[in-house]
């Protein structure tokens, strides 16, 4: 009987015998995966996905899922010789994601619609489509590392701290992580485009995605009002001391922590002179937009809905500590992890308690945490579903 070690994706088959779908997006993270994984003898499928309407998307060049890029992962997987499929997956991301972001919106909300297509689309509709393929494990492009802790699959933070994603990946469950691989959790971006480069890859210089694929031009507003016709309604912008200072045309043009924009004009009566004004509350039921100094953003207690523990076992004998439990805690994908003390509410819920007051929380944004020895270690994540400053 054959005795085989775990080759370098973790799985105990030999190289030639492994099958790897690879998720490409038609950017140079993705295609680098299937290019490495090629080339290191891995039987490599590529599948992309056709998320959206290409017709209005394709001018748009940041947008991951624009037609180009579904041409773009054609040519690699052509140069790099291995099968490449579209799905059509434009029906379940509408359903599963840019509903859910109109509604998020029109409640007020601030959405993080990467994240919620990595919770369904991606690590449901096409994890499964996977195992279908026969394949041992889905790889994507995602700079985040994954590790074995105590025999379970645990994320870490990617190498390059610029590029980590492990931010957008907080909902993925322990079971979704045993399946799925990212190659590029250990290398940092200039290293990914030298090995495009090595492989002469057709996207190696090619941008990096900036847009939500759906929203191409970067305004939301204009997205939620072709997805949700009739149910936008103009409100008023009220100072938090009381005065009305303008009108608005829909709560979806503003979030938390929004300064330009506001459509108040200028403010000669101000009490606080020069100050600028920022959006520090929206109220949905009134169609209301609160605006104050950026002293009426900071905020120090934030609470999570629908918490994912990817190590609940780490916790588990700390969460009857009064004194809560010391973490390190990401409220923006861009933001430094700060340090925070975690208390449980209950099984899925979480309340943080910031070291340092931060600014411009908003709900529907996701809170991330990380060990309180190891910053980069995830413990898991939710969604914000409050976060009071003490001025409101």
């Amino acid at each position: 009987m054959s005795v085989y070690i775990p080759n370098s994706l973790g799985i105990l088959k030999p190289v030639e015998k492994t099958r790897v779908v690879v998720a490409m997006s038609g950017g140079v993270d993705s295609s680098v995966v299937a290019a490495l994984l090629k080339h290191e003898g891995y039987e490599v499928v590529g599948i992309t996905l056709q998320l959206y309407d290409h017709g209005e998307a394709v001018q748009a060049k940041g947008a991951c899922c624009a037609g180009a890029d579904i041409h773009d992962a054609r040519l690699v997987a052509a140069r790099i010789n291995i099968p490449h499929y579209v799905l059509d997956y434009e029906t379940l991301f509408k359903q599963q994601v840019m509903d859910d972001f109109a509604d998020s919106y029109l409640a007020g909300h601030t959405p993080i619609p990467c994240v919620k297509c990595n919770q369904t689309v991606k690590f449901k509709d096409l994890l499964s489509m996977a195992k279908e393929l026969g394949a041992d494990c889905l790889a994507t492009g995602h700079y985040v590392q994954r590790e074995l802790r105590n025999g379970y699959a645990c994320l870490r933070r990617g190498i390059d701290t610029q590029k980590d994603q492990s931010y957008f990946l907080f909902a993925t469950t322990p079971e979704q992580l045993d399946f799925l691989r990212f190659p590029l959790g250990s290398m940092t971006k200039n290293e990914t485009r030298q090995l495009a480069n090595r492989f002469e890859l057709s996207v190696t210089y090619k941008p990096d995605s900036q847009d939500i694929c759906f929203v191409p031009n970067g305004r939301y507003g204009d997205v939620v009002r072709r997805l949700r016709p009739g149910a936008i309604t103009p409100g008023i912008i009220r100072h938090l001391d009381g005065r009305i200072l303008g009108k608005h045309q829909g709560v979806i043009d503003y979030t938390i922590g929004q300064r330009r924009g506001l459509g108040i004009g200028g403010r000669k009566e101000d009490v606080e002179e020069n100050s600028p004004l920022y959006v520090v509350d929206i109220n949905p039921e009134v169609h209301e937009v609160i605006v104050g100094p950026k002293s009426a953003l900071a905020c120090r207690d934030v609470y999570l809905d629908e918490v994912n523990w990817l190590l609940p076992s780490i916790l588990d004998d700390k969460k009857g500590n009064a004194e809560g439990i010391e973490v390190f805690v990401k409220l923006r994908n861009t933001a430094s992890p700060s340090s925070a003390k975690l208390f449980f509410n209950a099984k899925h819920s979480a309340h943080l308690v910031l070291e340092n007051p931060e600014y411009g929380i908003a709900k529907g944004q996701a809170g991330v945490i990380y060990d309180g020895n190891d910053a980069a270690l995830m413990l898991g994540g939710g969604w914000i579903s409050s976060a009071p400053s003490s001025v409101i």
